[in-house]
């Protein structure tokens, strides 16, 4: 009755879903409670609860390293999956950080339309990325 799904083969919606499911699981075991919003709410995609009652996250689901002027100061984190390994980080902190070390900017991807990504965390971001591995 049950077979695996291979992931290539669902469509861009399928995928997001089963990437929610996929880090929900992960947080559950930091004590997070993951609810996904319809719409994007405030730049998120799920909200993630923690069993303190006190934390809340607003999580953004990417494919890869991003950031993005359009999430500035609405205190985003941001997930994604690398090599079966997750990272969620606080994306103005994190963006602050990459900017004072001469990042991004200047490019014509950040300076003009706002947007960074990297495909694959590169190698002189692996160290600071550990901290966000969960």
């Amino acid at each position: 009755m049950f077979s695996r799904i291979k992931y290539k083969n669902l469509n861009p919606r399928q995928q997001e879903s089963y990437n929610f499911q996929k880090i929900a699981a992960q947080l559950a075991d930091y004590g997070f409670n993951c609810l996904w919003l319809t719409d994007d709410w405030q730049g998120a995609d799920f909200i993630a609860c923690h069993i303190d009652g006190n934390t809340f996250l607003k999580v953004q689901l990417k494919g890869r390293l991003t950031f993005s002027k359009k999430y500035r100061s609405k205190d985003i984190y941001i997930a994604f999956n690398q090599n079966a390994q997750w990272f969620v980080y606080p994306h103005d902190q994190l963006c602050d950080d990459l900017i004072s070390l001469g990042l991004m900017t200047g490019s014509k991807s950040w300076d003009d339309r706002g947007e960074y990504s990297w495909p694959k965390i590169p190698k002189h971001l692996a160290g600071r990325m550990e901290q966000y591995a969960i």
